[in-house]
């Protein structure tokens, strides 16, 4: 008898610990799927998504000697395609330039420049320092109310829920022009998923400010 109660109370244990496992998942992942869901008609080509006046590149990591990584390089090669393309008038270059010698949208002008972008058509936002950052402070700071996203695929869910939830309305074009090693790809892909979590906690609750300071709004006359 005490055999058959020992087994039964493991049994139960055991399928307790598995539906604490699942909602644990649940949790974790929902907001994933959540944002995946809501933005996939927000996504487009450069040839097939409809006009802004301002695409929004998000920074992406610089390598020791300041240049941009590749998975930068493809945000602003798209962004610049873009343009050429007559789809924006001008390049908002978001990222982190919170230490002397790591200036994220510097680079990225720089980059821009290399590849025929004129320096008139691209404005430079130092405190873009994490998604909710750049999302926020284009429209508090630089007076958008609406834009096309540039960055990669597994990152573009997540940046459209979060400036969509802020009020400016975007749509969203990835910026995958190489084929990325797997072992990045499933990094990239398993970090969105906690990050994720955070941004919806952060879009819905805690509505936290970022760094802001004097508006500077890119088409100033629409702005009063």
């Amino acid at each position: 008898m005490f055999k058959k109660n020992l087994n039964r109370i493991s049994r139960m244990l055991l399928w307790f610990c598995l539906i604490i496992l699942l909602l644990v998942f649940l949790l974790v992942a929902l907001p994933r799927l959540v944002t995946l869901w809501s933005t996939r008609s927000r996504v487009y080509t450069v040839e097939s998504v409809p006009v802004r006046r301002v695409a929004i590149v998000f920074g992406a990591g610089l390598w020791r000697d300041g240049s941009p990584t590749p998975v930068l390089r493809d945000r602003v090669a798209t962004a610049t395609q873009l343009y050429f393309a007559g789809k924006v008038e001008k390049l908002l270059m978001s990222g982190d330039n919170s230490d002397l010698y790591y200036n994220e949208p510097g680079a990225m002008r720089g980059y821009a420049l290399d590849l025929g972008v004129p320096d008139e058509a691209i404005v430079l936002d130092y405190a873009g320092r994490r998604t909710y950052d750049t999302c926020f402070r284009a429209r508090a700071i630089f007076g958008l109310q609406d834009a096309i996203l540039v960055t990669q695929a597994f990152h573009l869910p997540r940046a459209l829920y979060v400036c969509n939830a802020l009020g400016l309305s975007s749509v969203g074009v990835p910026a995958d022009l190489r084929i990325y090693l797997n072992r990045s790809l499933l990094y990239w892909n398993l970090r969105e998923v906690p990050a994720t979590l955070v941004a919806l906690w952060e879009v819905h609750v805690s509505r936290p400010e970022p760094i802001l300071g004097k508006p500077e709004p890119i088409f100033p006359l629409e702005a009063q």
